[in-house]
């Protein structure tokens, strides 16, 4: 059994980290331009750099996206771009458009291509067309099945990897044109403005004002608002349907999403690799999915039409169960001190929850905080105040600090 790469999205430099360190073999990262999401932070050259060097030091890999449709006024910084891309070490470069690929294949022709969802390979001629022309990888459009991805694996000698956990498009694998056409902001060129999550109401043109009911009891309806992608229950036939690459959606997802996310399916896939007879899903993994923000869970495609059931047609809301308050920085072995970067108000007396890579969650009180004089404080109010606190367990740099809370809408 040849064990799948996790592959994580890296939204800015710290959360490639996180990511890295939380278990994912690779990142997905974009720089200022030429992606799918301008309205993630994403790298200047120099941090681009940065990122492919820290994964190296790790041993993994670093996959940046060059994913737009690109009009004309797109392609005079192209090539160039691309060289600089390959001369940084990048793994892989992500495309979505045979124009770029063709670019790509000119100025950088050892810089492997991975050929992207927004592509649109729905059978396995199109897969083999793509590694014709010399493409690596690519990643499957969202609308297939398990069986379909089983037919085009048995048909193709090429990597291929597919989406497991995040958003879904309600637009065929992404290509959408609702933004452009509401907003002026193109989804094609990276800059959606969601309008899927927007509520909406049925007017009928003689009739301006009145706002018919599109579902039985609302007078307003989320029409377009997919829940969210999760296949943990299915790791087992995703690994036996030859998969080379597991993708997690969120590059502009939270820290603590990323590296919550990521941990779960390293433990998973781990755990089915070292014994396929005896796995079994742990409900500690379907907790910690509960606990980032998400909207409800989907198979997608995999192993039905998609459905009514896989909409949400009364809300756009997150739910989480647990709040991200602190980032550990370094830990003292000797006081068991741990330097802590506040992400969120914490207060002496909370009771806590501490989740670190390759190490099982513990849950503990904040007994005493410092601030950076060292003199004892009861609340950290401060975004990212550096504070010291004591530790029930030794913990690692990356460790994250979590607060239990009732369940809520965000």
């Amino acid at each position: 059994m040849k064990k799948p790469e996790l592959l994580a999205p890296a939204g800015n430099l710290e959360k490639l980290k996180m990511a890295l360190m939380y278990g994912a073999d690779a990142v997905y990262m974009g720089g200022k331009a030429f992606g799918l999401r301008a309205f993630s932070d994403n790298f200047e050259d120099i941090e681009l750099k940065q990122g492919i060097n820290f994964a190296h030091s790790l041993g993994k890999k670093a996959y940046i996206t060059i994913n737009i449709f690109p009009h004309n006024e797109d392609l005079p910084d192209l090539p160039d771009y691309i060289k600089s891309v390959a001369a940084m070490g990048a793994d892989a470069i992500i495309v979505s458009d045979l124009g770029v690929f063709r670019i790509a294949r000119e100025v950088a022709p050892t810089l492997p291509v991975h050929i992207s969802t927004q592509a649109n390979s729905v059978n396995w001629s199109t897969v083999k067309f793509w590694q014709e022309l010399g493409a690596s990888r690519v990643v499957l459009a969202r609308e297939l099945s398990l069986d379909d991805i089983t037919l085009i694996r048995d048909k193709v000698d090429i990597e291929l990897e597919a989406f497991i956990h995040g958003a879904m498009c309600i637009s065929y694998s992404g290509r959408c044109l609702i933004s452009n056409y509401l907003t002026g902001r193109d989804a094609n060129r990276g800059q959606c403005a969601q309008p899927c999550r927007w509520k909406y109401h049925l007017v009928e043109e003689s009739r301006p004002g009145v706002y018919l009911p599109v579902t039985e009891d609302e007078r307003g309806t989320y029409i377009f608002n997919s829940k969210d992608l999760c296949l943990i229950n299915h790791l087992p036939e995703l690994i036996d349907s030859g998969l080379n690459s597991f993708k997690i959606e969120g590059r502009m997802k939270s820290v603590h999403y990323v590296a919550t996310v990521v941990k779960v399916y390293r433990e998973a896939i781990d755990s089915y690799c070292t014994s396929p007879d005896t796995f079994h899903i742990k409900q500690e993994w379907l907790d910690e999915l509960q606990k980032v923000s998400h909207r409800e869970y989907t198979t997608g495609f995999y192993f039905n039409k998609t459905n009514e059931n896989d909409q949400i047609y009364t809300s756009s809301s997150y739910t989480q169960t647990h709040d991200f308050i602190g980032l550990v920085k370094e830990y003292n072995s000797e006081t068991r001190l741990a330097v802590v970067e506040q992400r969120n108000n914490m207060k002496v007396g909370e009771e806590i929850e501490i989740t670190q890579p390759g190490e099982e969650p513990f849950i503990q009180k904040i007994s005493q905080m410092f601030d950076a004089e060292g003199s004892s404080i009861e609340v950290a109010p401060h975004p990212q105040q550096i504070v010291a606190m004591p530790m029930a367990k030794p913990v690692k740099p990356y460790a994250m600090l979590r607060r239990p809370e009732i369940r809520r809408e965000r």
